[in-house]
């Protein structure tokens, strides 16, 4: 008599039924041409901007080689001979740039001082008025000057502080003399940065304005509830929601703090203005297109380019270890 025995085997070691379907495989991601036939109208959108930004600031790079090639006009493109850091030297050791290098840093770190704080102070009041229709004039009124070219916004400057101009007369019936604004060294910083204001503070605050809109209403309630009054509430819920736009603004600006606003130091400065007015942009524009000197101005230009990618890598690498907010 012969007995059979089954021997069980081990859970999770059994057959499937015959009839089971099989278990769903992971779907392999689709690849670029099915992403770009699926996305087509949206990259499209970026066509352009990426053509621009090809064209106007990644091929001209390669232009870069002059400032260690000595270039011709006429010649080649890329420069006639290799000649090193014989450029380099020339602007290190020339007076006249470090003059128009200090000039660049003061006219930067002006402008980061007072063109970046007035947007944020605007937008905080203009989130306190509680009349739309005053609240909308004023921001029209603010954003309007950031319509205006530069050129008329240079010639709107020299118009009203000419010698014969309104400033001048209404010092005049006050019974002071008059002040040449536009011929004194002195007087250049404070119109320049004045100017800068006035143009761009009503723009600056739309970022803002957006982002506080972010802000949950509940924070707000809470610190009612918790005793707070507006200045409180302003500087414990509203300045850390917006943080972030301010952080990002400012990382855009320190990386553009050399890069001072080359067309309206061009329009409002002369050369009774230089000691304070030249900054490094005019002084490239002369000496590479006036002078002809496109090597030593692609050096210096060149320098100016690598204290820019320090500043703003360096801004960029402070905000996150310090806030936890960052470019990238």
């Amino acid at each position: 008599m012969s007995t059979s025995t089954t021997s069980a085997s081990p859970p999770g070691t059994q057959d499937p039924p015959p009839n089971a379907p099989e278990p769903p495989r992971p779907s392999a991601r689709p690849g670029w041409r099915r992403t770009l036939r699926r996305d087509g109208q949206l990259y499209s959108l970026a066509a352009l901007p990426l053509l621009f930004f090809l064209v106007f600031r990644y091929l001209p790079m390669i232009g870069n080689v002059i400032a260690f090639r000595r270039f011709e006009p006429g010649g080649s493109i890329l420069g006639e001979q290799w000649v090193g850091l014989r450029y380099v030297e020339m602007f290190l050791t020339d007076p006249t740039f470090w003059q128009v290098f200090r000039n660049t840093l003061w006219l930067g770190g002006l402008t980061l001082l007072f063109c970046f704080p007035v947007p944020i102070v605007l937008a905080l009041l203009l989130n306190e008025v509680r009349r739309r229709s005053l609240k909308r004039f004023v921001q029209s009124v603010s954003y309007l000057p950031h319509f205006l070219s530069i050129v008329i916004v240079a010639g709107i400057t020299m118009q009203m502080l000419a010698g014969d101009g309104p400033v001048n007369h209404l010092l005049g019936r006050f019974g002071h003399d008059p002040i040449r604004f536009i011929q004194e060294p002195g007087w250049f910083r404070t119109l320049f940065i004045g100017s800068e204001v006035w143009q761009t503070a009503g723009w600056g605050t739309i970022l803002y304005l957006a982002a506080l809109t972010t802000i949950d209403e509940d924070l707000y309630e809470a610190a009612r509830i918790d005793g707070a009054n507006r200045w409180q509430q302003t500087w414990h819920v509203t300045l850390p929601g917006i943080r972030p736009t301010m952080i990002t603004l400012l990382i855009l600006n320190i990386g553009t703090f050399m890069a001072v606003g080359f067309e309206k130091v061009l329009l409002l400065y002369n050369p009774l203005t230089y000691p304070t007015a030249d900054v490094i942009s005019t002084y490239l524009y002369r000496t590479g297109v006036e002078s002809n000197s496109f090597s030593y101005a692609a050096a210096i230009g060149l320098f100016e380019a690598v204290i820019g990618l320090v500043l703003i890598t360096s801004a960029n690498q402070v905000s996150r270890r310090a806030v936890g907010t960052s470019l990238w």
